[in-house]
Order: C-alpha cells, then structure tokens, then sequence
C-alpha cells in the first residue's frame, strides 16, 4: 500500500514522502498514529502543492538574509561604555546590546542569538563579531568598544 507520511517515521522515511509499505503496518500502526494517509490523487497533489509554497517561502527569507549580509558586511558597531586605565571594561558587551547597537546604528532588526560570541567582550578596542543569519548565511561585523568621557 502507498503511504505520505506526515511525520519523519525513523528507517522510513521523512515527512512529506510517499512510500511503499506492508497493508497491515499502514492500516494498524502508521494510519491511526496520524504518522500517514493513504497516497491518493488528492494527497500526493496537494503533497507537492505544499512543498511547493514550502521552497518559495524559503527562497524569500533566503533573499531577505542576502540583503541584510549585503547591508552589514564591512560596516562597523560603536560602543561605549565604562573602562578603567588599562583598557579593561567595568563589565561587558554582549550578544543583545551588540543586536541592540546594530538596530540603532544600521536599523537592521536582527535577534541576539544571530549574533555569536565566544565569551562577551571584556576590553576597549576592535573585535570582529560573526553573525549567523540563517540557512548558512553568515557575515561579519567590527565591534569597536569606546571607553566613555
């Protein structure tokens, strides 16, 4: 019997696949668990009409993290904030207020856990911070820390 699976089934197959199966193990197991349908006209047709929308949706969001990479690469973040004599800050910059500073400086809204920091910065000076986008897109972006006046 053919089957769309409309969860991953492990040793199976993933979500959105048809495959060919026992007609016990579909009518006992993977039909009531709602792991499966029946592969009619219908499913299979409105199977690829999803996956369909599925990849535009994804093309667009591809299209969008292109142009905020475009839009950040080489630019630089400034920010201030309290050091004592050698450079070192009374406290840190992290992940959410380099997020925040971008959004001031470029208007780019991007979340804090885009933003990859090893350990947040300690020091006055330039730091090159990755950003992981999404779907593999990655840039870079030069932080510089300021002791304040």
């Amino acid at each position: 019997m053919k089957v769309v699976l409309l969860e991953d089934v492990p040793k199976l197959g993933k979500r959105g696949d048809v495959v060919n199966v026992a007609d016990g193990y579909a009518r006992n197991f993977l039909i009531p668990k709602r792991l499966a349908v029946m592969a009619t006209e219908g499913e299979i047709s409105r199977l690829k009409s999803e996956v369909l929308k599925k990849k535009e949706k994804e093309e667009r969001r591809r299209k969008v993290l292109l142009e905020i990479k475009e839009n950040l690469e080489g630019k630089e973040v400034i920010l201030k904030a309290k050091a004592g004599n050698k450079g070192k800050l009374f406290g840190s910059i992290t992940a959410s207020e380099i997020a925040e500073a971008i959004k001031k400086t470029m208007g780019i809204d991007i979340d804090k856990k885009v933003v990859e920091l090893a350990s947040p910065i300690k020091e006055v000076g330039e730091h090159v911070v990755k950003l992981k986008l999404g779907l593999g897109i990655e840039t870079e972006v030069k932080v510089r820390v300021e002791p304040e006046a």
